[in-house]
């Protein structure tokens, strides 16, 4: 038996916001509850509500700009930054840049829509 995986078929989320979304290990794809790994392209003028996640989420910019509101505070990412956002922390991602946004999102633990709590 092998110790080791390589992904080569990542799970492609839907979305209707142009954003592409390939989870390569997590609930979706590996059945891994304990960390989520995907590579992420937002398009420019792209935004996501406001959202609560019950996990830490790292973010890594490999190509272009990310915007995050953490809680009254704007941070603007680029590309060879990174930063760990604690769980049950109130926060917006965009792109309110003119650039896509090439990025990968780690979870820990793994990413879920039960657990992201996204406003309405």
């Amino acid at each position: 038996m092998k110790k080791y995986f390589i992904q080569k078929a990542p799970f492609v989320v839907p979305t209707t916001d142009g954003k592409l979304i390939e989870e390569h290990h997590g609930l979706a794809t590996t059945n891994n509850s304990a960390i989520s790994i995907a590579h992420m392209m937002a398009p420019p003028g792209w935004s996501e509500p406001f959202q609560t996640p019950e996990f830490d989420e790292y973010t890594y910019i490999i190509k272009g700009k990310k915007q995050f509101i953490i809680d009254d505070e704007t941070i603007v990412l680029e590309a060879g930054q990174s930063i760990k956002i604690e769980k049950n922390t109130r926060v917006q991602y965009s792109n309110p840049f003119d650039e896509p946004c090439e990025y990968l999102a780690i979870c820990t633990p793994a990413f879920s829509m039960d657990s992201v709590n996204r406003e309405e």
